[in-house]
């Protein structure tokens, strides 16, 4: 780490997490986390305007928290940037007000940036540069997403996504079905271990041939949710008793069976021999071990940064404000919008 490198602090609050996070170069400094899911729990899902004024109230103290942690001055910063979209309107506009107001005051040069190519930029400071191109397989509550990645500040390029539930969405809603506690991914994740992966045969949506054909690198996983569904409640008519641990570990598999067979089917197709898994669903712990698996049998490497960086956070968001900044981007105006349907293919607002 050098003083040369450019110390940038990052904003994220697209959905229901307030991070910020201080990055120097591509040293992470401090990842500071204020989190309203306990707030949302009740409602067995995140509420849009309870995480804005769960943001308003963290905001300042969070900034606040990370600087003493890392042992920084604002004045210090070399830029400021913020998740501009997408996510949930009212959250974003709370981090982008707040980014903007940080950048006025100090004179410091905005950026805007893609949540999801945030999600992919936050490798940077686990495991050095990526390589490029990359691909990137991003699995959250709102997004399953293909990406080839030639050069994550400037262009990333979608292959394929969810059309209709994605798999953290799914995660959730077979959670509700179960009788699990929101978020469902880590309760389902946990209850798999005792339960068996082919106890129940669950569809694997948009991969017959046909599928492949129209949507090769599109997912679907509202076809899965729904047979779950119907399973557990046919289970229940009959008064036998429902297998969670079985339904856990069967979902589970089918979900990630999917998303790394089309995964590393996309770097076979396109030349590409890094694969990156991120987003919240990358903490899964069965789609670590058959992505690792599944890599290594073809001969691409994989990266997947700790847990704690796959689910939302600033430094995401300050590793690719800080890798903007080194490679001269050119900062956003300071009359950038909060976009909450941003397109992948636009890294910077």
């Amino acid at each position: 780490m050098s003083a040369d490198e450019p110390l940038v602090l990052g904003i994220e609050t697209s959905c229901d997490e307030t991070g910020v996070g201080i990055v120097r170069g591509e040293t992470l400094l401090v990842d500071a986390i204020a989190s309203s899911v306990d707030e949302h729990a009740r409602f067995g899902g995140v509420v849009p305007e309870v995480a804005s004024r769960a943001h308003l109230e963290a905001m300042v103290p969070t900034i606040e928290r990370a600087c003493g942690q890392a042992g920084v001055r604002l004045q210090d910063l070399d830029a400021v940037a913020v998740t501009s979209g997408p996510g949930l309107a009212g959250a974003l506009m709370v981090g982008v007000a707040a980014a903007k107001a940080l950048a006025v005051a100090l004179g410091r040069p905005l950026y805007g940036v893609n949540h999801l190519a945030a999600h992919v930029a936050v490798d940077v400071v686990e495991h050095g540069p990526l390589p490029e191109p990359t691909m990137a397989l991003l699995v959250s509550g709102g997004h399953s997403s293909l990406l080839l990645v030639p050069d994550v500040t400037s262009d990333v390029q979608s292959l394929g996504s969810t059309i209709d539930d994605a798999a953290g969405e799914a995660f959730d809603k077979v959670a509700r079905v179960l009788g699990l506690p929101f978020p469902g991914g880590p309760h389902i994740d946990r209850a798999a271990r005792e339960g068996g992966q082919v106890a129940i045969d669950f569809p694997r949506g948009l991969t017959n041939n046909r599928d492949m054909e129209r949507h090769r690198f599109d997912f679907s996983f509202s076809g899965l949710k729904t047979a779950v569904a119907r399973w557990v409640e046919a289970r229940e008519a009959s008064g036998e008793p429902v297998p969670v641990a079985d339904v856990a570990a069967s979902f589970q598999e089918a979900v990630v069976d999917v998303l790394t067979r089309k995964a590393v089917l996309a770097c076979m197709e396109n030349g590409v021999h890094a694969l990156q898994v991120g987003g919240g669903v990358a903490a899964n712990s069965r789609l670590r071990a058959m992505a690792q698996e599944r890599c290594a049998r073809a001969g691409i490497a994989l990266r997947v940064p700790r847990p704690g960086l796959c689910t939302d956070n600033g430094a995401m968001v300050a590793a690719l404000g800080a890798q903007m900044v080194a490679r001269g981007r050119e900062p956003s105006d300071l009359c950038l919008p909060a976009d909450s349907s941003m397109p992948v293919t636009l890294v910077r607002a």
